[in-house]
């Protein structure tokens, strides 16, 4: 088997893909350990604090190592949409035509009715047929 540049890059990305998830596994795992299986005080000691920050720091480095390893791919080509665009060309700052104008509709008045309005019935009759009670008195203010 011949090993060309681009099998050695795969190579390389799987070998330290592999070695980051496994130091992430790790990590996780003896934290979890070192939390439930071991006594632990009533009050954190001010060592674990700084462990646990430690921790903290050196598995957001590793993630972000891998992170970026497997986001970079083949570099430029990877991610195309964020190459350069090319040069400008004089047909990119041309106007494009208007369309065509379009015939005009066929004229025609619009036919108006003037709506027909109805005296309404005096509201006298109540709930049930019965007669309204006269309205309340309105003092004016």
């Amino acid at each position: 088997m011949k090993w060309t540049p681009d099998l050695i890059d795969s190579v390389i990305k799987l070998i330290i893909g592999t070695t980051f998830c496994l130091v992430v596994l790790m990590m996780a795992s003896l934290s979890m350990y070192s939390l439930v299986f071991v006594t632990q005080p009533f009050y954190q000691s001010p060592q674990d604090k700084q462990f646990f920050l430690l921790l903290s720091d050196l598995s957001k480095y590793v993630l972000g190592s891998l992170a970026t390893l497997l986001a970079v791919g083949k570099g430029k080509d990877a991610l195309p949409m964020f190459n350069p665009p090319g040069l400008s060309k004089a047909s990119d700052f041309t106007d494009p035509q208007p369309p065509a104008p379009k015939a005009p509709a066929p004229a025609h008045a619009p036919v108006r009715a003037e709506p027909q309005l109805e005296a309404a019935p005096p509201s006298t009759i109540g709930y049930g047929g019965k007669k309204a009670p006269p309205p309340a008195p309105e003092p004016e203010i």
